[in-house]
């Protein structure tokens, strides 16, 4: 906890925002860290509830009553330690985790929480500004040797915890950069790549071997996933030279929208018009899809879709939509109904305040309208209820909306399946892999010694969950290898 009364002397501190006129100029991160003392004042607020809700809220099980008490007392190197005894990469959570755990705080019964995302950013950012954050080298090699499929934030996160215990990792990854969506798909002004680039040095520096462009397989991918690869790598090359393999590739099939007129040319799946921006912004590589002066409409009310606003208006495009099929949220949720648990609630991003962005909820498209050309020019779409958890067309409320892009942002399905084929792993009925995670064996595939770890696992979720699959994974293939181990579950 912070100050025993802090809760009630002082109020709850946000990050500030650049002002939007200047962020829409360009791709660069704008939210501005609390300086020391509103971390400070922020941190005072933690109280002392007896139960730490936050803590069971953060699925990375976050020590945050501890840092808090820390960050307030001045203690910031300290704060820094507990903060990096649960999580490998806060930097990144700081930044882009929609904070469970302050849903969780018990100040915000009514009251607004503490701002425990905010302070955490302020602990990680102070530690890599005083050269606190630096490479953990195992201090003895096992000689077994590891594989990691995938470098997303659970590959990543048990590609580290594997290495500081002395296995000799290696991390495939067939993008041309490390970090999965965290690389590519997450726009710059949410993470700034040097974020990422700071944390594979630091991984680099502990024995961790990074082979990027890279495809593990058959090389055959459906549509609207990224590959840069150039080369292939057999499945079972692998599994001969390696001890244990793990799967931590993603969920990346995107849902699709199979509607008449889906195959006109300015309909895309949104990781078509986000990747390509990530490589125009850090590469120079030109996105092929510009928007300036078009009308754009974003089919999902997602993180993903929202990503898809705040390009849009920084490509200067003339209006910005946005669907969503579900109803639309109350403003407030019921605290007495769902505290400590994420709540149902209206949730606007920085990114749909960036301009006169039209959200409509409850909207089914039903086709899009090309030209001559072969170019979307328009869509057909409907309003829509729900009676008894099935959804009905309402009779007489179709309409029609200019469109010049349409993006597709109704999240991931599943794996790929050829990658999962290719081990020979059993899948679940969503067709994730099926493995479980707690008891003996846990994390392990159907096959022996392969196990998986986050969305490749769980399905499509949060990049905190993954850095937790990341790490109970990796420490059940230190049992696997070496019959017990040190690591934290």
């Amino acid at each position: 906890m912070g100050k025993p009364t802090g809760f009630l002397e002082f109020d709850r501190r946000e990050e500030a925002y650049a002002p939007i006129e200047e962020r829409l100029t360009h791709y660069k991160e704008f939210v501005l860290t609390l300086s020391d003392e509103d971390a400070k004042v922020q941190a005072a607020r933690c109280m002392d509830c007896g139960i730490p809700f936050c803590s069971n809220g953060c699925p990375v099980n976050n020590i945050i009553p501890d840092w808090n008490d820390l960050v307030y007392r001045d203690n910031w190197q300290q704060a820094l330690d507990v903060l990096h005894s649960t999580n490998n990469f806060p930097d990144v959570t700081g930044r882009i985790c929609p904070a469970p755990c302050e849903a969780a705080c018990t100040l915000g019964i009514n009251a607004a929480p503490v701002g425990i995302k905010s302070i955490e950013h302020a602990i990680i950012d102070k530690g890599w500004e005083m050269g606190w954050v630096k490479p953990q080298v195992a201090a003895a090699k096992t000689g077994k040797k590891v594989a990691v499929v995938g470098s997303g934030p659970a590959g990543l996160a048990a590609a580290q915890q594997l290495a500081r215990v002395g296995h000799a990792v290696t991390v495939f990854e067939k993008s041309s950069r490390i970090g999965g969506l965290l690389g590519f798909g997450i726009p710059d002004f949410k993470l700034d790549k040097a974020v990422i680039d700071r944390r594979v040095a630091q991984l680099q520096a502990e024995g961790v071997v990074f082979r990027t462009r890279v495809i593990v397989g058959d090389g055959k991918l459906p549509a609207g996933i990224n590959n840069d690869a150039t080369e292939t790598v057999a499945a079972g090359q692998l599994q001969q030279e390696f001890d244990a393999v793990i799967l931590a590739a993603g969920s990346e099939v995107p849902r699709d929208l199979p509607v008449p007129g889906r195959n006109l040319k300015g309909v895309h799946f949104a990781l078509e018009f986000l990747i390509p921006q990530n490589k125009e912004v850090q590469q120079g590589i030109k996105n092929p899809i510009n928007v300036k002066g078009k009308h754009v409409v974003v089919i999902g009310g997602g993180d993903t879709g929202s990503d898809c606003v705040g390009t849009s208006y920084r490509h200067g495009a003339a209006s910005v939509t946005q669907f969503e099929l579900m109803p639309a949220p109350p403003e407030q949720e019921d605290k007495a109904l769902t505290w400590p648990y994420w709540p149902l609630k209206m949730r606007t991003s920085s990114s749909h305040k960036e301009g006169d962005t039209r959200r409509e909820f409850s909207v089914a498209t039903k086709e899009f309208i090309g030209d001559a050309q072969g170019r979307v020019k328009a869509l057909k779409a409907v309003r829509v209820e729900w009676k008894d958890g099935k959804m009905q067309e309402v009779p007489g409320s179709g309409f029609e909306l200019p469109c010049d892009f349409a993006f597709l942002a109704m999240g991931f399905v599943n794996p790929v399946g050829s990658l999962l084929d290719a081990f020979g792993v059993e899948k679940d009925a969503r067709n994730n892999v099926k493995a479980s995670t707690d008891g003996e064996a846990c994390y392990q595939t159907s096959v022996p010694g392969i196990y998986a770890a986050g969305d490749v696992r769980r399905g499509q979720s949060l990049v905190v969950w993954a850095i937790r699959e990341g790490r109970q994974c990796a420490k059940a293939v230190d049992e696997f290898l070496m019959g017990s181990s040190v690591l934290p579950r």
